[in-house]
């Protein structure tokens, strides 16, 4: 099959994997948005797509590269510790320099 792209499947990959990272580090308020320049948290959609990439990871397991597999699997614990460390961080009452978007 001809990808229209251009891009190998191992580019299309990575920039697969690099979107939905970029996605939770948006809601888990790391990153500004690239369209309103605010840095807004919603947890809601960080879980989501910490679950998304869990799952994409699980049901691949056997198919990745040996670096791919490290490198999902350390992506995957930085953004559960980070998501882990907002949830404590908005449970003592420090929430108001994050708030939780609506979505």
């Amino acid at each position: 099959m001809t990808l229209q792209s251009g891009l190998t499947e191992d580019q299309l990959f990575d920039q697969l994997i690099s979107s939905i990272v970029h996605t939770a580090w948006l809601a888990l308020g790391r990153m500004k948005h690239p369209h309103t320049g605010k840095v807004e948290t919603n947890l809601k959609q960080a879980a989501i797509t910490i679950d998304m990439l869990d799952m994409l990871y699980k049901r691949l397991d056997r198919s990745l590269k040996p670096e791919e597999d490290a490198y999902l699997s350390s992506l995957l614990g930085e953004l559960k510790d980070t998501y882990e460390e907002e949830i404590r961080r908005q449970s003592s009452g420090n929430s108001s320099d994050a708030p939780e978007a609506n979505a």
